[in-house]
């Protein structure tokens, strides 16, 4: 099976995660695909970009399937290659649309949080638990979305939060299930032909927040802090308590 589900259509390419036996979790596979993908819509001057995923939810974040057999310096290389493909998402000149459902945790919130425009189904929730054990991944610009108050309030305590919380607090843009997705991109589609492309590339560069280094530079100190495959064990064990 493959990682991921790909149709390019005239006005857009919409891809789907497709691991819904693992929860659409980020394997090191599926993330080099990604970005690969994502290299490829900004060679192609694709315009509008949607992701979703198959299954229960768009993703469960990290895999951590495999951790217990990862060297340090595997797991290290692993968050830095998410942290790059969140990094390219966000800096795309493509218009990114998220089309999230279900419980999404950790760097599957953070791929949420890359996308321009952010839609969730109804029940949608959210966790991001990372600094459970140490990582700091995304923090940054889910604080540059929501701002730094609710970001420490929701980042201290790794709270699930809900889609009605999401979008009060500007994470979420709209609010659609899956039968309105169709009516969600084709406004997409409408929206990213509103302006010329030269002119869509210089409001971009505008209003562009992003800190790529920076964000990049947090990730590697907070990954690469000695014990962090213990961290994540330990973080594992807790989370299987009752």
């Amino acid at each position: 099976m493959s990682n991921l589900l790909i149709a390019i259509h005239a006005t857009h390419t919409v891809i789907t995660l497709n691991r819904p036996d693992k929860l659409n979790a980020l394997s090191p596979d599926m993330v080099e695909e990604l970005i690969q993908v994502f290299d490829d819509a900004e060679a192609s001057k694709t315009s509008l970009v949607i992701l979703q995923g198959e299954g229960r939810c768009f993703s469960a974040g990290f895999d951590m399937s495999e951790v217990h057999t990862q060297s340090e310096g595997d797991l290290v290389l692993r968050f830095i290659r998410i942290e790059t493909l969140l990094n390219k998402v966000a800096s795309s000149s493509c218009f990114t649309v998220a089309l999230a459902h279900g419980r999404n945790f950790g760097a599957g919130v953070d791929l949420i949080a890359a996308c321009n425009l952010r839609v969730a189904a109804p029940d949608t929730t959210f966790r991001m638990p990372g600094l459970k054990f140490g990582l700091v991944l995304g923090s940054a610009r889910f604080a540059r979305i929501v701002g730094s108050q609710e970001a420490r309030r929701i980042l201290e305590t790794a709270a699930t939060f809900d889609v009605e919380r999401a979008s009060a607090k500007g994470f979420i843009e709209r609010v659609a299930g899956p039968g309105e997705y169709q009516s969600v991109i084709s406004e997409a589609v409408e929206r990213v032909g509103a302006l010329p492309a030269e002119s869509r590339a210089l409001l971009r560069r505008a209003l562009d927040t992003e800190r790529a280094d920076a964000d990049l530079a947090a990730l590697v100190r907070s990954a690469s802090a000695p014990g962090l495959r213990r961290r994540i064990n330990a973080y594992l064990s807790l989370s299987k308590k009752p």
